[in-house]
């Protein structure tokens, strides 16, 4: 069985999911590919892990380094599940380029070459948005490129992290 929350961000309400122990998603409503890993089963429930989620999320949105984030099972191809473990461990307030995680991914796993537009389309299908940190990713020349939630709210997440105040 799948349950969902919701939460009202200051970038708009979101929608959680959980398999009951942890998150298998997070949409900002109505963003690319919304909803995606969902099961048309679900019912919407109170369940811890949502409790540490909004937790998590309201130290977020205050402008600080909330920690570490809850219990995840996002759902996707292994290679997608290898990008957004390497999505994972980009600091807090930190920027990396789709090549530096494919570079990351290659060194892991000792493959020859890895490519970016692959990480990015890996990145881009990310079901559990602002934990695993796809906003993050950047283009090579410092341009900020794709975000499924959109482009006006990668910009404000990645200005909440590196300034630490938080936006109304």
């Amino acid at each position: 069985m799948e349950y969902i929350s919701h939460y009202t961000s200051p970038l708009g309400r979101l929608t959680l999911s959980s398999d009951g122990l942890s998150l298998t998603g997070l949409w900002f409503e109505g963003q690319k590919y919304y909803a995606r890993a969902l099961s048309s089963g679900y019912e919407e429930r109170v369940l811890p892990v949502f409790d540490r989620a909004a937790v998590w999320l309201d130290a977020y949105f205050s402008g600080a380094d909330p920690g570490p984030v809850p219990p995840l099972a996002p759902r996707g191809t292994p290679f997608q599940q290898a990008v957004w473990a390497v999505l994972l461990t980009i600091p807090y307030g930190k920027t990396v380029t789709y090549g530096d995680v494919a570079k990351a991914l290659s060194e892991r796993d000792g493959r020859t070459h890895t490519s970016a537009r692959a990480v990015g389309g890996a990145a881009g299908r990310n079901p559990i948005s602002i934990f695993i940190p796809c906003h993050r990713v950047i283009g090579a020349g410092g341009d900020l490129t794709g975000y499924a939630g959109g482009m006006d709210r990668k910009r404000r997440l990645l200005l909440l992290e590196r300034s630490g105040k938080p936006f109304l």
